[in-house]
């Protein structure tokens, strides 16, 4: 299967309290519109050979039973935060059917927060129960044919990577869907990208997110090919969002169930989920 197809698929495009929000009467929360019903965000590759889960939030088992998804070769943790790791018992189901166990790849504050959290599950043996095999973040690595870069950003007050992806089709992704900035050393890393994928988490400043002004200014310093914005809350309606937020041509708002797929010798072809 050398040189097949990758899809990406955005499992979940919302913040750490997801969209509708418990108790909220805002006209986003209000919307029955399908990109205003966002869960917390995490991210799914496929490529020929690997199966790889980004996070693993509160909203998992709503996520991969909407997509399908059966099986997982790897996670890939980007920090210790509740939206991105509270779905960790719900990786049992991935483990169930596999021989080995489960490769968890985080950074050592997130590992520790894990090891923390699960203790039983990091020492387990048993095929009833998660299985994981940790290893930690210390520099580029493989998860078979996916070649994986971690990308080292501020979210202040905890440890934060993002992920730039190179595909065996020959195309780039970089996914950071949590981030105040972006150090230069990480900058040089995020050259020549196919599609980039960034926090914009409202039009209003956050003390640890970017706005959407501060990421649609990454996006011109690094002019990638495409960008979609993502770890959206409920101050951004997808109604009105390109016309409201003045989004250029090729930047536009993630939302949950988007599929970005990539064929050698092709551009990225995007299917949005019906009836968006």
């Amino acid at each position: 299967m050398e040189g097949g197809s990758v899809t990406t698929t955005f499992l979940g495009t919302g913040t750490s309290v997801g969209v509708p929000v418990i108790g909220c009467p805002c006209p986003v929360c209000r919307s029955s519109h399908p990109g205003n019903q966002r869960t917390r965000s995490s991210l799914h590759l496929q490529t020929p050979e690997a199966s790889v889960l980004i996070d693993s939030g509160p909203d998992l088992r709503q996520q991969a039973l909407r997509e399908g998804l059966c099986e997982i070769d790897a996670i890939l943790y980007t920090h210790s935060h509740l939206d991105h790791i509270a779905g960790f018992d719900e990786l049992r189901s991935f483990c169930w059917h596999r021989e080995d166990p489960l490769p968890l790849y985080a950074g050592p504050d997130t590992m520790a927060n894990l090891e923390r959290m699960y203790p039983w599950a990091m020492a387990n043996t048993s095929r009833n129960y998660v299985r994981p095999d940790p290893h930690l973040i210390e520099g580029p690595f493989a998860v078979k044919d996916l070649l994986v870069t971690p990308i080292p950003v501020i979210h202040p007050s905890v440890e934060t990577f993002g992920f730039r992806f190179d595909f065996p089709t020959g195309h780039s992704l970089a996914y950071i869907s949590d981030v105040k900035e972006i150090p230069v050393p990480s900058i040089t890393l995020l050259q020549d990208l196919d599609i980039f994928v960034v926090d914009a988490l409202r039009p209003q400043p956050h003390p640890t997110h970017m706005n959407v002004e501060e990421a649609l200014a990454v996006i011109t310093q690094l002019n990638p090919k495409q960008s979609f914005l993502t770890h959206l809350a409920h101050e951004i309606d997808a109604r009105e969002a390109t016309v409201h937020l003045r989004l250029p041509e090729a930047v536009t708002l993630a939302c949950d169930g988007l599929k970005l797929t990539f064929e050698r010798q092709q551009p990225c072809s995007i299917l949005y989920p019906s009836p968006l």
